[in-house]
């Protein structure tokens, strides 16, 4: 892999040139939990490939005709074909490319984890929510909130009895989850999975796994960079390079 650590490529940029044969390149940012999956996913599978960051403050005008939404992240291949939605990236990467299947081949398993990740889909809405949120004493409604979700969660794990999503080892529905969870003690959040200890236990399994703590981001960084990032600078993206 190339370019993880580098600067974020902004407005009045270069366009950057073909995808090198035999590389796949992913347009991302260092502190998006959306382009963390598809990072943890080409690191999961050993996936040869570079990394452009773009500055999600001061986006380069080349970048909408890579995604018209102008967010991160997005595949580009040495075919110029080009794969944007984290989701559909990493269902991507795994059908594409050999080695250790992530999604499970059996339909009904398939179908399972995909009904763990909509059970997962008011998470990251809601801790956004608690990022904006300016008066951080009065989240009480939202942490609430948060809790309700995780406990969902909870039980899933409670009645699968095993240590991940998808049973007792990591998976695709692992991986798409996690970026939030990461970042919950940086947020100061960490209160908010006191309730849940089949949750705590996974959290802690995932912290243990070579390709997550390659990837994790430090929470000083992370703080850092948020701080910049709600005053809209366009340093933020950057922070820490």
């Amino acid at each position: 892999m190339s370019g993880g650590s580098a600067k974020s490529l902004g407005k009045g940029s270069a366009p950057p040139g073909p995808v090198p044969d035999g590389l796949i390149r992913l347009y991302s940012m260092r502190f998006c939990p959306f382009a963390e999956r598809t990072r943890l996913v080409l690191k999961a599978k050993g996936i040869r490939h570079e990394v452009i960051n773009i500055n999600l403050k001061n986006k380069p005008e080349w970048f909408f005709e890579k995604n018209p939404f102008g967010l991160v992240p997005v595949l580009e291949n040495s075919q110029g074909q080009l794969i944007y939605e984290s989701v559909i990236t990493c269902e991507y990467l795994d059908e594409a490319y050999p080695g250790k299947k992530l999604l499970p081949a059996d339909p009904y398993e398939k179908a399972c984890q995909k009904m763990v990740f909509e059970l997962f889909s008011k998470v990251p809405p809601l801790i956004g929510n608690f990022i904006r949120n300016t008066d951080k004493e009065n989240c009480s409604g939202l942490k609430e909130e948060i809790r309700k979700e995780f406990s969902k969660l909870e039980e899933v794990l409670t009645n699968k009895k095993t240590t991940f999503f998808g049973g007792n080892s990591l998976s695709m529905i692992d991986y798409l989850i996690w970026p939030w969870f990461e970042r919950l003690e940086a947020l100061e959040l960490n209160e908010c999975v006191d309730h849940t200890p089949k949750l705590k236990l996974w959290m802690a399994a995932m912290r243990g796994d070579p390709t997550v703590s390659a990837l994790l981001p430090g929470m000083k960084s992370f703080s850092g960079f948020l701080k910049l990032y709600l005053q809209n600078s366009v340093e933020a993206c950057d922070y820490g390079l």
